[in-house]
């Protein structure tokens, strides 16, 4: 009776099988059509030469010019720097926001979820707007006596920041609060009853636990900057120039379709080389935070 149990399991277990891949077909489908065949055709005409023959010539040029290490260089440094203010602002801000009751944080939550239904283009010309050498900031700072003269605050590495910050902001408050909302308080009570100051509690123990939203928010806004267009073409008024920027006038300007797709294929393999780091220095990094002991 063993034998023929066990293949009347083994065959039960296959119709699941086949029932479940029957299930997530229709979305492995979709994935396969919008995802790996654009990004297997975007990897075959990186190797696509000017005369339409298998060549390796955009990546030579790539690893040739030095204007392309430029662009990647001033990528990763506006994905930094926006990255690190986002932190700034962002985590007291979350911290201030999960110290209150939830009504009110619900209340406050509504700032930080509004630009959200405003569209990605009239935020930005929003701040051309406000930056600009006639534009109200300037006007306010001289009226205040805060300068003399306007202050270029657009067309700059300044103004960039400013619009990428203020539309990236909300994509790390929202993870960060998350993670700061599921921290039990006992903990910080237990901290206290053992002597901890509340710095020292914080420092101890709620920022270990919030670690992990931190690193998800952190992660999101930088891999969302590797590949900005629109605030960046704005703002930076082609004086900051991106690699999303240099792909559009690869197509655009030159019709290469062979260099825009290698410098995608880069951009490409370079972000999944930082999500691999990312999750081994996240698994490294929260193994001895409080509440991770097994």
């Amino acid at each position: 009776m063993t034998e023929p149990n066990a293949a009347a399991l083994r065959h039960q277990a296959l119709r699941e099988r086949l029932a479940l891949a029957g299930l997530c077909s229709p979305a492995l489908l979709l994935v396969l059509v919008i995802m790996v065949i654009p990004m297997a055709w975007l990897f075959w005409l990186s190797f696509v030469g000017e005369n339409g023959h298998v060549s390796l010539e955009n990546y030579q040029r790539m690893l040739a010019s030095s204007s392309y290490l430029q662009v990647f260089r001033l990528t990763f440094e506006v994905s930094i720097l926006t990255t690190l203010i986002c932190v700034l602002i962002g985590y007291p801000l979350a911290y201030f926001l999960s110290q209150l009751p939830t009504r009110v944080a619900n209340l406050f939550m509504i700032t930080v979820l509004v630009p959200f239904w405003t569209s990605l283009l009239v935020r930005t010309y929003a701040w051309l707007v406000l930056l600009q050498r006639q534009g109200l900031i300037n006007h306010w700072g001289m009226e205040l006596g805060l300068w003399n003269d306007p202050v270029n605050l657009v067309h700059n590495m300044t103004g960039t920041l400013i619009g990428m910050v203020h539309i990236m902001l909300p994509f790390l408050v929202l993870p960060v609060y998350g993670a700061m909302r599921a921290i039990d308080r006992d903990y910080l009570k237990a901290a206290a009853n053992l002597g901890a100051s509340p710095t020292r509690a914080f420092w101890k123990v709620f920022l270990p636990l919030s670690l992990p939203g931190l690193f998800a928010g952190m992660l999101m806004v930088f891999i969302l900057c590797l590949g900005f267009y629109v605030t960046p073409a704005i703002l930076g008024g082609g004086k900051i120039i991106l690699v999303s920027m240099r792909i559009a006038s690869n197509i655009e300007l030159f019709v290469n379709w062979g260099a825009a797709s290698a410098l995608g294929v880069v951009l490409f393999a370079l972000t999944m080389l930082i999500l691999y780091l990312a999750n081994r220095l996240s698994r490294s990094s929260l193994a001895g935070a409080p509440g991770n002991d097994p």
